[in-house]
Parts: structure tokens; sequence; C-alpha cells
């Protein structure tokens, strides 16, 4: 199987030796997303559900350059440094997914890159 890095200015560009997502067949393997603006290239300095938002529209700025949109993400999981902001998380994602949810993990981790409280991977199924 063949695959192909997919890259889009209307998502931030990789920080690291990473490509913003990988396609192989139908599928499409979204990297970590960051609150990073991709108009400024810096960290979005706000509250956890502004956070939130502009994670996600970055993952929806990929999935449509890879052919897809939300609707096709099968999994994601989500990093938090503090669980304790998990519902103001889910009250933003839920927006995001009203019909069919992906399968989804959350956890708790030590740090993120570039000090962030957040982040966001999925697998995107492109029919």
């Amino acid at each position: 199987m063949n695959k192909k890095s997919i890259t889009t200015k209307k998502a931030p560009s990789a920080i690291g030796p990473y490509s913003q997502a990988i396609s192989t067949g139908n599928l499409v393997f979204i990297s970590g997303q960051l609150p990073i603006d991709p108009t400024t290239g810096k960290l979005i300095d706000d509250t956890i559900s502004a956070r939130t938002h502009q994670v996600l529209h970055n993952l929806k700025a990929i999935a449509k350059e890879a052919g897809g949109d939300l609707s096709g993400i099968v999994k994601t999981t989500i990093f938090l440094t503090d669980l304790a902001v998990f519902r103001e998380v889910n009250e933003v994602y839920a927006g995001y997914f009203p019909a069919t949810p992906p399968a989804r993990s959350t956890v708790q981790v030590a740090a993120l890159p570039l000090g962030s409280n957040i982040e966001i991977e999925a697998i995107l199924l492109i029919s």
C-alpha cells in the first residue's frame, strides 16, 4: 500500500519531523493537533473551550485537505494535562460530532508540546 503526506496551510505546520496527516488506502491518520492558530503559528492563549475549538478547526482543515470531513472521523484520542477540564472539552467536542460520534479515548498526560493543555489526534475514513 502507498502512503501519501497530507499538508494544508489552513492548519498549523508540524512542529517536528512528522506529517500533518498520512493517507493510505481509504484511511487518513491525522497527527495530534494543538490549539495553534495557523495564521500566526502561535499557541492560542485562551480558555480550554476556545483551545478545543481551535484544535477541532485544525482537524477539520486537514480532513478537508484529505478529501473528507469531520463526519468521516472514526477514532479520536484526546490528550489533556488535567482531566478536571474534561466536561468543558466534552461540551465543545460534542458540537463537532452531533451524529454518530467517533470512537474515542481521553487520557491525562504529564505534559504536551509548547505547554499546551490539550491535543487531539484522529483517524479519518474517506469514502
